[in-house]
């Protein structure tokens, strides 16, 4: 009885400790600077005027599709 009591508190236990792990991945981390440049580029293309060129009109063309071949 004790030892069912001992392994049901140890995986309470591991299971707890389980939820308090940070989900994001190892490879992100705080980069002030990264972060001050990003704010730059942010601000450069707001301040920016936004002219868009159409695109050049591409013909579309129909699908082939295939021919049914007599048995």
């Amino acid at each position: 009885m004790r030892r069912c009591l001992t392994i049901g508190l140890a995986l309470a236990a591991l299971c707890g400790a389980s939820t308090l792990a940070l989900a994001r991945p190892p490879t992100v981390m705080n980069s002030p600077g990264y972060d001050r440049r990003l704010q730059e580029s942010r601000s450069q293309l707001g301040s920016s005027p936004a002219v868009m060129e159409p695109a050049g009109t591409s013909v579309v063309k129909p699908k082939r599709s295939k021919k049914k071949h007599p048995n």
